[in-house]
């Protein structure tokens, strides 16, 4: 006899382990993925726009976050519901591609989830909505193309003036009243490292350096590469410079195992010690007799070899951070050794000038290659606190990823909701005129489009019904660059 307590489960209870939950259906499924996701979008969406609000994030190191960046937020809350970690998965792949947008790609997400669920409700099966909505984004692509504006096309990547134009409204989404500062920044830096060819320019070229004290009126621009600390020894500034890179550090080598050395005198105690002094001076001389005039360590510089370094005229860097260490070494075009010997010629790397200067009262390294061809130019950021220098530099990266997308594709479209309202009003017409189930998602798609300016009405503290009542009425007298003036909090 086998008590009841005793029986094994049937059915799915058997295969899963205890404590499991089985979800099925659209109630407890579908309509509770749709709930999570709607509940990450409202969270996301009262940062979209300029006029959006910073969130404060605290994620499980403690680290404070203050910040309106979509991507930043949703990495450092940690979301553990799979249904809404694909919505940030989307997100940072727009982050990745395009630098931008990712607020957007999270809310419009949302915002169709919502839809869904209204759909669901009236009772369409969820395969009818997927076909309505693949319809619709066939259709919006090729509306798209249509609200191109003419010319566009053939914008000059290094005309100052328009790049500034067109990265205002990434740069404005971050640091709303700072764009008229930030973005000639950025212009310059990304023009100055922009290569014969526009599509291979490469955002890591463009890097930033963070130093605590004044205010972003104190922002530059440096050609070449800023690195936060001092050079170890006397020398300070070298010309047309021969790099020799040691990752492993500058210092004698020693064994894994200890020895044991027994001297008898003090003749053999001076003795012991001029053999290591020897040994080194060889390796520092061997490094100039390469002809390198800098030394840069990746790890610890020992006094000794410091000695013998200053003695042959020799600069000396240490760069603690790795990744720090092959961006220097791309700069320069020289080779990371494991431990100090004698480089080959094409193991050295270039520098115009390495020199120590000092700003705002930190010191820092400059590292100019203007002739070598891996030209880097460095924003260096001012700002009061820390928090904000981190902010300054999303933007500043927003800004560097728009100037990558205008190198490889300048085509614009209207903004400030103009877009997405024109949008809406052409896929509601060409849902008319589907007959099957279909065109109910194909409509509530195009509803889906009224979150942009609903948003950045609301985040404006403007009247959302009546700003996009007024966009459709422009919308449909043939004005579609109809946008909403959140300044002034009218149309434009």
């Amino acid at each position: 006899m086998v008590g009841l307590g005793a029986m094994p489960g049937y059915g799915i209870q058997s295969m899963l382990k205890e404590g499991h939950k089985h979800l099925s259906g659209l109630e407890e499924a579908v309509l509770k993925n749709i709930d999570a996701c709607r509940e990450l979008s409202a969270i996301t969406r009262t940062s979209l726009g300029p006029n959006g609000m910073n969130k404060m994030v605290i994620n499980h190191l403690d680290k404070l976050f203050v910040t309106n960046d979509a991507a930043t937020i949703v990495n450092e809350l940690e979301v553990q519901h799979p249904a809404a970690k694909i919505l940030v998965l989307a997100g940072r792949a727009q982050q990745e591609e395009i630098g931008d947008g990712a607020n957007l790609t999270i809310s419009f997400a949302g915002e169709l989830l919502e839809k869904a669920e209204e759909l669901i409700r009236m009772g369409l099966h969820p395969s009818e909505i997927i076909i309505g909505y693949t319809k619709a984004i066939n259709k919006t692509v090729e509306i798209l193309e249509d609200l191109v504006e003419k010319g566009s096309e053939n914008m000059d990547v290094r005309n100052k003036e328009e790049v500034v134009l067109r990265m205002r409204s990434a740069v404005a989404s971050k640091q709303f009243g700072q764009e008229d500062i930030l973005c000639p920044l950025v212009a310059d830096a990304c023009m100055q490292v922009c290569p014969k060819n526009p599509a291979n320019f490469n955002v890591d070229n463009v890097r930033v350096a963070k130093l605590l004290g004044g205010g972003l009126h104190n922002s530059s621009v440096v050609r070449g590469m800023v690195l936060k600390n001092d050079a170890v020894g006397s020398i300070k500034r070298v010309e047309k410079a021969k790099i020799a890179v040691f990752a492993g550090g500058v210092d004698t080598s020693a064994t894994e195992t200890k020895g044991t050395v027994l001297i008898h005198s003090a003749e053999q105690l001076e003795n012991y010690a001029k053999t290591e002094e020897a040994k080194v001076e060889e390796l520092i001389k061997a490094v100039a007799d390469s002809g390198a005039k800098v030394i840069v360590s990746g790890a610890a510089v020992g006094d000794m070899a410091l000695h013998f370094c200053e003695r042959y005229k020799l600069m000396v860097l240490k760069i603690s951070s790795k990744f720090e260490l092959r961006r220097f070494c791309r700069t320069t075009g020289a080779i990371a050794l494991l431990k100090l010997s004698q480089p080959n010629v094409d193991e050295l790397g270039y520098a115009d000038s390495v020199s120590v200067e000092e700003i705002g009262g930190v010191r820092v390294t400059v590292v100019k290659n203007e002739e070598g061809g891996n030209s880097v130019a460095t924003v260096v950021l001012r700002g009061s606190t820390d928090s904000i220098l981190d902010d300054l530099e999303r933007a500043v990266d927003d800004g560097v990823n728009t100037y990558k997308s205008m190198c490889r594709d300048s085509r614009i479209i209207p903004g400030a909701a103009a877009t997405e309202i024109e949008l809406a009003r052409r896929l509601k017409e060409f849902s008319l005129k589907e007959t099957g189930l279909d065109q109910y998602a194909i409509a509530k798609f195009a509803e889906s489009f009224e979150m942009v300016p609903r948003t950045l009405a609301e985040n404006a503290g403007l009247s959302a019904m009546e700003i996009i009542s007024s966009l459709y009425a422009e919308h449909a007298g043939g004005n579609t660059k109809a946008g909403i003036d959140l300044e002034e909090g009218f149309l434009l």
